[in-house]
């Protein structure tokens, strides 16, 4: 206890010392995602934590459709801080998604999983049952409506659509659409909610992995999320918390000193499993390289 006291007394001092000192108040606007899910969630706990710990930053959480809609947002100059998925930054790298986006990092924050979703009593088992069904494959500027495209957009006579996910999750209960993809955290409330309505299933997503790789890993859904889906077989993506090179070293630094010294105060307390901020792997950023003020943070915290 006398250590974690440290640490977070330490946390605060840093803080302070980075971010205050007579300076005018500063906002950092953080880019999210869709109502439902765990961006916004993470993103609330987070601008908690930041304003208390430096009281001179406020951050300013926005919604959107996701990672694609988070890095338009950073392109802008509309954000300052947003959640984006690997396989996304990947495409952005490609040119797939526009102009290029000059990336940086403050840190890995969490594992996204891929959930293909059918109600509990549908006929669907495979992804080869889905022939002649509709599938939304997330709102149209996400990174799941990009990792759907890939993973279903050369399967034979699957027909997909792109819903945003509370629109998704009436169609599903409806049977307007036979399934829906998220990706996110386990249990996504509003998927979980959908489960205790009404029953659902996770399809199988092994056969798909390699589609993704390598920004993809195979693994399973933890027990505990929802009621019939632990052990199938889905795929993770990590989730970047990303900044331009422009955001101020000072601030990149608050934050990641917060993401380290706070981070059993960042997870949402729906989550299940070890999916959010484990500290050994922040840096793990893959190709996107760490902000110099994230690097500073990280060398101070941990040497």
């Amino acid at each position: 206890m006398i250590r974690r006291r440290t640490l977070l007394a330490a946390a605060g001092t840093g803080l302070l010392a980075a971010c205050t000192g007579g300076a005018p108040d500063r906002t950092l606007r953080i880019a999210t995602g869709e109502p439902g899910g765990f961006y916004q969630a993470f993103a609330r706990l987070l601008a908690g934590e930041v304003s208390a710990a430096a009281p001179g930053v406020r951050m300013a959480v926005l919604a959107s459709q996701g990672s694609v809609n988070n890095l338009e947002l950073l392109r802008s100059g509309d954000a300052d801080l947003g959640m984006v998925l690997a396989d996304t930054v990947t495409a952005a790298q490609r040119g797939e998604l526009g102009p290029p986006v000059p990336l940086r990092a403050l840190g890995r924050v969490y594992e996204n999983y891929t959930q293909l979703v059918v109600l509990a009593d549908s006929p669907v088992r495979t992804l080869d049952d889905l022939a002649g069904r509709t599938v939304s494959i997330g709102a149209p500027k996400s990174g799941t409506a990009l990792i759907g495209a890939r993973l279903l957009g050369s399967r034979p006579g699957v027909r997909t659509t792109s819903l945003p996910l509370e629109e998704a999750i009436a169609a599903l209960e409806t049977c307007r659409i036979d399934a829906l993809l998220w990706s996110g955290g386990v249990p996504t409330p509003a998927v979980k909610a959908l489960d205790e309505r009404v029953g659902i299933r996770l399809l199988p997503l092994d056969a798909v992995e390699p589609v993704c790789r390598p920004v993809c890993d195979a693994l399973p859904v933890p027990p505990g999320g929802y009621r019939h889906a632990a052990g199938v077989p889905t795929i993770g993506v990590a989730n970047i918390l990303a900044c331009t090179p422009d955001l101020p070293a000072d601030l990149a630094e608050a934050v990641v000193r917060v993401l380290v010294l706070r981070a059993p105060f960042l997870v949402p307390r729906e989550t299940v499993g070890t999916q959010f901020l484990d500290v050994r792997n922040l840096i793990g950023t893959g190709d996107v390289p760490l902000h110099p003020g994230a690097v500073r943070a990280y060398r101070a915290l941990h040497g």
